[in-house]
């Protein structure tokens, strides 16, 4: 438990320049606070103590405001930046190396029985206010941009945009954008349409001034 307590640690500081310590990040980082009840609550749940593992997971969620149901199935080293706004549903699994940011959801559409919520493959990063919704996998290295809605698997090594989302970046060569994922360039959808409609109404008028 501690050695996966110091690697949780080391994962935050890895990925957040802003961490200056890591009593820093055990003591006030809500993230890590919502992993490590998580991880405390998932051992309840795990043993049949389901009251139990609730009860941790909902003090979690009203002191840091991510809520992780006991029952997901998390990897190693996640990170949650900020975090304000996540939840996580039960039947969500999650694989190694990820990385969220606030307001994202991994849940539900409501027409699913038994595995209801996403699989999230191995370093995968979901932006801030992303929902990915139904029980179907995100691949591994892939990435999913702020705000987008996906309601169907995405491919390894992926970047998706939009709502709902669509693959734009595809094993490092582009399907639709000329941008690849940050938390800054982030690829505009609605502008990518405008100038395809564009192009076409210069391609018609060129033909019309050719027939003339």
């Amino acid at each position: 438990m501690f050695s996966r307590l110091k690697e949780d640690i080391k994962a935050f500081r890895d990925r957040d320049p802003a961490a200056k310590s890591n009593l820093e990040i055990y003591f006030l980082y809500p993230g890590f606070k919502a992993i490590r009840k998580y991880r405390m609550a998932n051992y309840f749940f795990r043993h049949g103590h389901t009251f139990i593992a609730r009860m941790i997971s909902q003090s979690a969620a009203r002191k840091t405001g991510i809520e992780i149901h006991p029952g997901a199935t998390i990897g190693r080293r996640l990170v949650i930046d900020h975090g304000t706004g996540i939840v996580i549903g039960e039947t969500t699994e999650i694989g190694d190396d990820v990385l969220i940011y606030q307001g994202v959801t991994l849940g539900g559409t409501g027409k699913d029985t038994g595995k209801r919520h996403p699989t999230i493959g191995n370093n995968v990063m979901i932006s801030a206010g992303a929902k990915v919704l139904g029980p179907f996998k995100i691949g591994d290295n892939s990435r999913v941009a702020a705000g987008a809605v996906v309601l169907e698997e995405v491919p390894p090594n992926s970047t998706v945009v939009g709502v709902p989302a669509r693959v734009v970046r595809q094993d490092g060569k582009k399907v639709s954008c000329n941008n690849a994922l940050d938390q800054i360039n982030l690829p505009d959808p609605v502008k990518q349409r405008m100038d395809c409609l564009e192009s076409r109404l210069a391609n018609l008028e060129e033909l019309t001034l050719n027939k003339e």
